[in-house]
C-alpha cells in the first residue's frame, strides 16, 4: 500500500466516505453539513477543545474516567453518575471490543443480550450500532464534554457516526491503535485509515467546528520508556496536523518515578510543539494528558487508592492538562460506577490540593534532557528512513526496530528493546535493540541499570524486567529480589 504524509485530496476523500458510510445501516444517517450545524448549536460547556485550552491557560488539571456500557439508557445513567457523584470534568464513551474490530453484527447481538439479561454483555458502548441519534442522546444527557475512547485499528465509520453524534474529542492513531492492540495488521494500513479520521477532523475544523484529537499515550501500558511513547505521540500529531487537525492532546502513561514522570509530561508538550513548528504546523494547539498507572494493581482497595493518589499527584505537579483516572477495582475487572466515581473523587481531591504548588528537583533538568535526546533520536531517524516523509518513515522505523514498543503483540513490532527500572525506579533500557541512540545514551542506560544490579547483588537480566512488571501489584515500585 502506497502511503505518504500528504493531505487526502477532497475528491478522493469524498469517494472514500461514500464507501465507509455503507458499512453498517446507521451510516446512512450521517449528514456532514447537518452535523456541523448541530455542533455549532451545542452549549459551549460540551466543547472539549475549548475546555482543554481553558484548563491549560489556568494551569488546572482536569479529571476524566474510562467507562462504557452497551445499553443507551444504562450508559446515560453511568455518565450522569460520574458527572455528578464522580465530579468528572470530562467524560468518555469507551467503545466495546466487537466495534473495535468492526464486527457490528456481533455487537448488535451483544446489545440484544444485554437488554434480555438485564446486565452488560459487551465491555463498552457500541456507538456504530446505536447510530447518530442515540449518540446525541448520550451527549445531551450531561453538561461536560465527551470523548470517544476505543482501540480501533480501522475507526473510520466509528468516527463518522460519533462526530455526527456530537462527540468533541476522539482518541487513537495509526501507531498507538495498532502496535499495542493488533497482531497482523500492517502499519501502512492503519496509518492510511487514521489519515481518514484526521482528514474528517480537519474537515470539521474547516467548517468551523474544532474537534480534539488524542493519540493514545500509554501504548502497552507497562514500563514504556518516555522516549517511545513520546515518539509515537509526536509522529501521530504530525500526521494529524497534515490532515488539518488543530487541537491535539498528547499523552503519557505514568511509570512511577516522580521526577521522570514530571520530566516526561513537560518534555512531551515541549517536543510536540517543537516538531509541529519545525515542519510548518504553526497553528496547532497542544495539551497533555497523564494516564494513571496502566500496569498491574493491588487487589486491596486501600492500596489501589494509594496507586491512584500517586498518579494524581504526578499529574498535578507536572501540570498535565488532564489525567485519566483508574479505579480501586482495577485488579478484579470492570469497576462498578460507584468505584469509578471513588477513583475520580480521590484524584480530584489530590489535584485540587496541589493546584497551586510547583515541583523542582535537582535531577529534573537532567531527566528532561535525556528524554529530549532519546526522543529526537527516534523521530529524526524515522524522518531519515522515510526520506523526509514521516508516514513512510514510521512504517520503516517500526519494521527496523527504530520505534520499538515493549510487550506489543503486533508482528510488525521488532520486540527487541527491553526496559527495566534503575535503582531509583525510573524506567531505563536494559536492551536497546535497534533504537538509534548515541553511544553516550546507551552508556547512560547501562550505567543506571548496573547501579541497580550492584545494589541488589545480582546480574542485570530479564528477571529484573519480570520483577518490575509485577512490583506495583505487590506493593513496591522496583522489583527487588526477596
Amino acid at each position: 500500500m502506497d502511503i505518504q504524509n500528504k493531505r487526502i485530496p477532497e475528491g478522493e476523500f469524498m469517494k472514500m466516505r461514500q464507501e465507509i458510510l455503507t458499512q453498517w445501516p446507521t451510516g446512512k444517517d450521517v449528514d456532514l453539513e447537518e452535523a456541523v450545524a448541530y455542533h455549532k448549536a451545542m452549549p459551549k460547556s460540551r466543547d472539549f477543545s475549548q475546555k482543554l485550552l481553558d484548563a491549560k491557560k489556568n494551569k488546572v488539571t482536569l479529571v476524566q474516567p474510562r467507562a462504557g456500557v452497551p445499553v443507551v439508557e444504562e450508559h446515560i445513567k453511568l455518565m450522569q453518575y460520574l458527572e455528578k457523584e464522580g465530579e468528572a470534568d470530562l467524560l468518555p464513551s469507551t467503545i466495546d471490543s466487537y466495534t473495535r474490530q468492526n464486527r457490528y453484527a456481533e455487537a448488535e447481538n451483544g446489545i440484544a443480550e444485554s437488554i434480555r439479561l438485564g446486565r452488560a454483555m459487551l465491555n463498552g458502548f457500541p456507538a456504530v450500532n446505536h447510530g447518530v441519534a442515540k449518540c446525541r442522546q448520550v451527549v445531551e444527557s450531561v453538561n461536560v464534554p465527551m470523548q470517544v475512547r476505543h482501540g480501533t485499528p480501522d475507526a473510520r465509520l466509528l468516527t463518522e457516526i460519533t462526530y455526527a453524534g456530537g462527540f468533541t474529542s476522539y482518541e487513537g492513531g495509526g501507531i498507538s491503535y495498532n502496535l499495542p492492540y493488533c497482531k497482523n495488521i500492517p502499519m501502512e494500513r492503519t496509518i492510511r485509515d487514521w489519515q481518514y479520521v484526521d482528514r474528517l477532523t480537519g474537515l470539521y475544523e474547516e467548517m468551523g467546528v474544532s474537534i480534539n484529537r488524542e493519540p493514545y499515550g500509554p501504548l502497552t501500558g507497562t514500563l514504556v520508556p518516555p522516549c517511545i511513547s513520546h515518539a509515537a505521540a509526536i509522529i501521530e500529531a504530525l500526521l494529524a496536523a497534515e490532515q488539518g487537525v488543530k487541537n491535539i492532546t498528547v499523552g503519557y502513561g505514568q511509570c512511577g518515578n516522580l521526577v521522570q514522570d514530571i520530566a516526561a509530561i513537560r518534555t512531551l508538550e515541549e517536543l510536540t510543539d517543537e516538531y509541529l513548528q519545525k515542519y510548518g504546523y504553526k497553528d496547532v494547539k497542544v495539551t497533555t494528558v497523564l494516564h494513571q498507572w496502566m500496569g498491574g494493581f493491588p487487589a486491596d482497595e486501600a492500596k489501589a487508592f494509594g496507586v491512584i493518589s500517586s498518579g494524581s499527584l504526578t499529574a498535578a505537579l507536572a501540570k498535565a492538562t488532564k489525567v485519566i483516572v483508574k479505579t480501586p477495582h482495577e485488579a478484579v475487572g470492570i469497576p462498578t460506577m460507584e468505584a469509578n466515581a471513588q477513583g475520580l473523587r480521590c484524584t480530584k481531591q489530590v489535584v485540587n490540593m496541589l493546584a497551586d504548588q510547583s515541583f523542582q528537583d535537582v535531577h529534573l533538568e537532567e531527566e528532561k534532557e535525556i528524554i529530549r535526546q532519546e526522543t529526537r533520536c527516534i523521530v529524526d531517524k524515522c524522518f531519515e528512513l522515510g526520506n523526509g516523509d514521516i508516514a513512510v518513515g514510521v512504517c520503516r522505523g517500526v519494521e527496523a526496530g527504530v520505534l520499538d514498543v515493549p510487550f506489543a503483540p503486533c508482528r510488525a513490532n521488532a520486540g527487541l528493546m527491553l526496559p527495566c527500572r534503575d535503582n531509583d525506579g525510573a524506567v531505563r533500557i536494559l536492551n536497546p535493540g535497534n533504537l538509534p541512540f548515541s553511544k553516550d545514551l546507551k552508556d547512560f542506560h547501562e550505567t543506571k541499570i548496573y547501579e541497580r544490579a550492584l545494589a541488589e547483588k545480582r546480574k542485570a537480566s530479564f528477571q529484573m524486567v519480570i520483577d518490575d512488571v509485577y512490583a506495583i501489584g505487590k506493593g513496591r515500585l522496583v522489583g527487588r529480589p526477596r
